[in-house]
């Protein structure tokens, strides 16, 4: 197989997902791994072959930036991992493949319906899927409210500012506290977040859910993989309808007899370690793909029951190896003990 170089945007504290690609690449071809970050103290900068220093997404010259990269580094893969990056690489992605580098990304349609909670709602309605009713601030009706209820910001990220109101009072406080807030009804029974992966003409892959055990920080802190038939269809069915392309992660509530959709991310989530570990190897998918390998679909192919336990871990380095320029310099220290522990 041709070596496949990777680029990993926004690398912050991805280091499973680096790690991940890290040993796709060096298993087929010895190809390389690049990292991007804003700041050099992301310690997932440090765990591939090499890393740069970019502006924020919203910079003009963000994506002329990451084309020159692509250039020096010879980047054959590029994979954006937060949600302010997937609708701009939607956009720019033929331009990207005009000069042979693909893009792990849902289209720009996509990405801005699944980073707008409002927007995939409306798109679940109009698409027969189930999810719990969601109204804007605007459209409530204080006198048509069933407590207790979610109040969560529109176009929010990692659980931040998401509440539970319990009555009234709590509910009118937390809409105006919450900037653009919506309503959800609360829904009962088990979280799943569901890992799909996607070929590049959107056909799914593979799925695997992950009942959420324990959240930090918005993140799968402990989980565990579950062979659940009604919740992998429907989160097939949900992929298959949003024409995902490459990684994403759906979040859904399952109460004993359907799935309901709380949320769409196209993107690779926090607890992509333990899917990888389950014998689901997104990363290994997503190079041999890149190189002209058609996948056939492994869906609910995977170890099920294997539970993942996260523990924190860290990167050293003194001041001068953290400047830019000296990326070639990062393997020396970034250590090599696994940041995750499983449990059969």
């Amino acid at each position: 197989m041709k070596q496949i170089n990777v680029l990993v945007t926004a690398a912050s504290r991805r280091v499973g997902l680096v790690r991940g690609f890290r040993a796709a690449v060096e298993r087929f071809g010895q190809g390389r791994v690049i990292t991007t970050d804003i700041n050099s103290l992301s310690p997932a900068l440090y765990f591939g072959h090499g890393n740069h220093i970019v502006p924020l997404t919203t910079d003009p010259e963000y994506i002329p930036i990451i084309e020159s990269i692509c250039d020096v580094e010879n980047i054959d893969l590029i994979v954006p991992t937060i949600d302010d990056e997937l609708p701009l690489f939607g956009r720019v992605r033929p331009r990207f493949e005009a000069n042979d580098v693909w893009v792990a990304v849902s289209s720009e349609e996509t990405g801005r319906i699944c980073n707008d909670k409002y927007l995939t709602y409306e798109f679940a309605r109009m698409n027969g899927i189930e999810s719990p009713r969601t109204r804007t601030v605007d459209e409530l009706d204080f006198n048509d409210v069933e407590y207790p209820v979610i109040v969560k910001p529109r176009h929010g990220r990692g659980s931040i500012q998401v509440f539970e109101a319990r009555d009234e009072q709590q509910l009118r406080f937390f809409s105006e506290y919450v900037q653009d807030a919506l309503i959800q009804d609360l829904l009962s029974g088990t979280e799943f977040t569901v890992d799909v992966c996607s070929d590049f003409d959107g056909r799914v892959i593979s799925a695997v859910p992950r009942e959420r055990l324990v959240i930090r920080a918005g993140v799968s802190d402990k989980g565990i993989t579950r062979r659940n038939k009604p919740v992998l269809e429907f989160a097939c069915h949900v992929a298959e309808s949003l024409q995902l392309v490459g990684p994403a992660n759906i979040q859904c509530m399952w109460d004993g007899n359907k799935a309901s959709l709380i949320e769409v991310n196209p993107r690779f989530s926090g607890g992509i370690p333990l899917t990888i570990e389950s014998g689901a190897d997104f990363p290994a998918w997503l190079v041999q793909m890149r190189a002209g390998r058609r996948i056939r679909p492994q869906i609910g192919m995977f170890q099920e029951n294997l539970t993942m336990m996260s523990f924190e871990d860290s990167v050293f380095a003194r001041a001068d190896e953290l400047q830019p320029g000296r990326s070639r310099q990062a393997r020396r220290f970034a250590r090599k003990s696994s940041t995750m522990a499983y449990v059969n």
